[in-house]
């Protein structure tokens, strides 16, 4: 059902992410290139709200962590790779 939606609804801006203390600008794009990265892993039959469920869940595991901002990227990426794959494996049990 990937094909009744689209990333774009699912992308922040940085009025979206809170107080970062200035660095509002870089969580938001950090933020959506894991969810971009997300998106690009998320079978196309996967039911919409099943999507909703896992794309939101990155901002809430991420949510107040500076790891966001402080962990190198490529690390975040593994773990974003990782957070869809289980939660995948979750949905299926």
């Amino acid at each position: 059902m990937k094909d009744l939606m689209n990333v774009q609804d699912f992308l922040v801006s940085d009025c979206d992410v809170g107080d970062w203390e200035g660095k509002e600008e870089l969580v938001a794009e950090n933020l959506n290139e894991l969810i971009h990265i997300a998106w690009g892993q998320l079978p196309d039959d996967l039911s919409c709200d099943k999507i909703e469920d896992i794309i939101n869940s990155i901002w809430q595991h991420l949510r107040g962590d500076t790891a966001i901002l402080d962990t190198d990227f490529e690390e975040l990426i593994d773990w974003v790779n990782q957070h869809v794959l289980t939660s995948l494996d979750e949905q299926m049990e």
